[in-house]
């Protein structure tokens, strides 16, 4: 199966349910190392373990410790942002950032700042001024430690593209993941020639997010599961371009041989590009999976990108057998 190289951009490893945890019940097994040795076998060869939080930072760079190709972010989400207050002194949470950023840089594991924004949809978790003022904080660190951006935008579109703008030139790059807004959303953020947009099954829920979707430019898209969350579900308009399937049981069945259903895992990736692919119309799957490939590098993994990389993403050097 693995033929094809995807890098998922977005997993919250740090979630319970991979720990086998379902709202507070042990349901089986902690499956990390299972669930991973299912993505390498399915063509992922690099995993971004998401940050949300300064704690949630400090163990997604834990997991990312665990294995070579997997990498991770620190930063705040947007509902999360009274965490820079509640300890009276919002300096210091920003230094603290600043401090496991740059050791996670220096192991070779922080590739972005985030995963920070704002979110509209969810303002009982915290009130937009909040949001609006540490997501701007959260650009002072990605221009102390040159790293690019993990984004996160839900009905916020005005403000979240005014802030951008006011930072841009703070910022190398950066991905609007989990991307599940309109044509004009859409618009606007590819407006700013540094974001990219990150896909996933939530983004490829009806006909209209598909419709989003092709107008999406191969060159500034990235391919994620956000799992445990976002999986493609069967009553999802993009379902009918699903092609590869792996078997599944209820997390009370568990069996290290099956997905679990209802929940998401980076080996799904695979079908976030089959999605892609089948309602962009596009038959070479391979040709596909190298510009996202590319896409993704260019904005985390630079260090990747040389020659060899473009010659064989423009297919004009055939890869040795």
């Amino acid at each position: 199966m693995a033929t094809l190289r995807m890098i998922d951009i977005a997993v919250n490893f740090t979630d319970g349910m991979f720990k086998g945890i379902y709202n507070g019940k042990q349901c089986h097994v902690a499956d990390v190392a299972t669930v991973l040795n299912r993505a390498w076998s399915a063509g992922v060869d690099r995993i971004i373990v998401t940050g949300g939080s300064l704690e949630e930072s400090k163990k997604a760079l834990a997991i990312a410790e665990m294995d070579g190709r997997l990498f991770c972010t620190v930063g705040v989400h947007p509902t999360r942002c009274r965490e820079f207050e509640e300890g009276g002194d919002p300096e210091k949470h920003y230094q603290s950032l600043l401090s496991l950023a740059r050791e996670g840089i220096q192991k070779g594991k922080v590739v972005a700042i985030g995963e920070c924004g704002l979110d509209y949809d969810r303002l009982h978790f915290c009130p937009s001024e909040i949001q609006k003022k540490y997501f701007e904080k959260q650009f002072e660190l990605a221009c102390a430690t040159k790293l690019p951006m993990f984004l996160h935008m839900r009905a916020a579109a005005d403000d979240f593209s005014e802030i951008v703008d006011r930072n841009k030139d703070r910022f190398a790059a950066g991905v609007a993941h989990s991307f599940t807004g309109s044509a004009e959303d859409r618009d606007k953020l590819l407006s700013f020639s540094n974001i990219f947009l990150g896909v996933n099954g939530c983004s490829l829920k009806t006909a209209e997010n598909l419709d989003v979707v092709r107008g999406i430019p191969l060159e500034r898209m990235m391919i994620e599961t956000d799992s445990p969350y976002c999986e493609i579900k069967s009553t999802h308009a993009g379902i009918g371009y699903v092609k590869t399937i792996w078997p599944s049981k209820k997390k009370e069945k568990y069996d290290p041989e099956s997905t679990i259903k209802g929940r998401n895992e980076p080996c799904l990736v695979r079908q976030v590009l089959e999605v892609v692919a089948g309602c962009k119309g596009i038959d070479d799957i391979d040709q596909l999976s190298k510009t996202l490939y590319h896409n993704t590098c260019r904005v985390f993994f630079p260090q990747d990108l040389d020659t060899t990389a473009d010659a064989l993403l423009s297919g004009s050097l055939t890869p040795a057998e």
